[in-house]
């Protein structure tokens, strides 16, 4: 997906709005807004530094969770400011709203290289609607529109997309890394090519099993939507496991397609189950483990694979030469629930011969929490972009960028 990035313009002395994402978690502490993971500042580390080399006048832009229109002091950019401030060695101004004439007057005082960052630009209920007008006032501010925001990339926001109308538009060295790796890199991947999928619903996950069945040479399901095709395949009972009949005839399609096209398909033999499961409070009750191929019983429900499972995908994972996994293998955030999922994190990260990429959300949760993030070849910081991206959507983010 070749588009063109800031390093094919010309950026000395040019006011430059950078679309980062720096919905970062906060956490109140004495009267105080505290971040909690700095994890997607340290992320854009990288294009900041090369603008600010650069001499670029660089305006940051970014939303912060979801504050529909309305300000709203919790969820202001402000406390990210000296956050950052400390991580590039230079002062950051801050401005109070991220468009209008006093927002425009910071931007034009900026000299080469200074840094302004912007207020949350969710606080204008235009900016999610991708309202033409904001679009033309973030546009106002700057001279180059660079995108550097890959989780935002899949919402046509203003500033995101819409600014893009009247600025030429360029990608940063984050949204480069995301295209090189979930896209380019998956386009001719080094074979035998292992997708490893997991999380609840077989609806959101078909449109990417699909895609990649047309790639892959085995894909392995886990967490809820495993059920169904376990249902399906070895006829087993499910118990209270996580499933819907729709969900069956789609399920059904991939196993169809997967047989015509040569891929593995593989699903857990065995499972974790509980006769109770309170997401809420995080608890479980009784649990046991199935044997291969056993019903789960009727009040009970699947909420981890089970050991034999994790030796079954591990064959298939320690023999590959390209790696992709997103969705945990059960219900990880519950400490009982969360082997099967760690136990998939380490064997991915012990074949060191492959490229191994973790393709967002919870599977990046997961890994971290396994202190295992620096063994893979590359972590995407994007959730629902990722999923976007494999399933051959069109991301409003990127289309908007000049192609090479």
């Amino acid at each position: 997906m070749p588009k063109q990035t800031i390093r094919d313009i010309d950026l000395a002395g040019k006011r430059v709005f950078v679309r980062v994402d720096f919905n970062v978690p906060l956490e109140e502490k004495d009267g105080q807004m505290v971040i909690t993971d700095d994890t997607r500042i340290k992320e854009t580390l990288p294009t900041l530094k090369f603008l600010i080399e650069k001499g670029a006048k660089v305006i940051l832009a970014s939303h912060l969770g979801r504050p529909k229109g309305q300000r709203d002091p919790k969820q202001s950019l402000a406390p990210v400011a000296p956050a950052l401030s400390e991580l590039i060695g230079k002062p950051v101004a801050f401005a109070e709203d991220s468009v209008g004439e006093e927002t425009k007057a910071k931007a034009l005082a900026l000299k080469d290289g200074d840094v302004l960052l912007l207020e949350n630009t969710r606080f204008h209920a235009g900016e999610e609607k991708n309202d033409a007008e904001l679009a033309k006032g973030f546009a106002e501010l700057a001279e180059i529109f660079v995108n550097d925001a890959f989780g935002s990339a899949h919402r046509a926001h203003s500033s995101t997309a819409g600014i893009a109308d009247h600025l030429p538009a360029v990608s940063g060295l984050l949204m480069e890394k995301e295209l090189t790796w979930l896209h380019d890199e998956l386009e001719n991947p080094e074979r035998p090519f292992v997708v490893i999928l997991g999380g609840a619903k077989v609806s959101d996950k078909i449109g990417v099993i699909n895609r990649l069945l047309e790639k892959a040479d085995t894909i392995i399901i886990g967490g809820g939507m495993a059920y169904t095709f376990r249902k399906l395949v070895q006829g087993i009972t499910i118990g209270k496991s996580l499933y819907k009949p729709e969900w069956e005839p789609i399920a059904q399609a991939a196993l169809d397609k997967a047989e015509q096209r040569g891929v593995k398909i593989l699903i857990p033999v065995d499972a974790l189950i509980t006769d109770s499961f309170d997401f809420d409070t995080k608890k479980l009750g009784t649990t046991k483990y199935t044997g291969v191929n056993e019903n789960i019983p009727d009040g009970w429900e699947g909420v981890d694979i089970g050991p034999e499972s994790v030796k079954l995908f591990s064959e298939a994972v320690a023999g590959a030469k390209t790696v992709i996994w997103n969705g945990p293998m059960g219900v990880f955030e519950i400490k009982e629930a969360a082997k099967g999922t760690f136990d998939i994190a380490e064997v991915v990260a012990a074949n060191s011969s492959a490229k191994t990429i973790i393709g967002g959300g919870d599977s990046v949760k997961a890994v971290k929490k396994a202190k295992l993030a620096d063994k893979m070849t590359f972590i995407s910081t994007g959730g629902g972009a990722s999923l976007e991206l494999l399933e051959g959507k069109d991301l409003p983010g990127v289309t908007c960028l000049k192609d090479k």
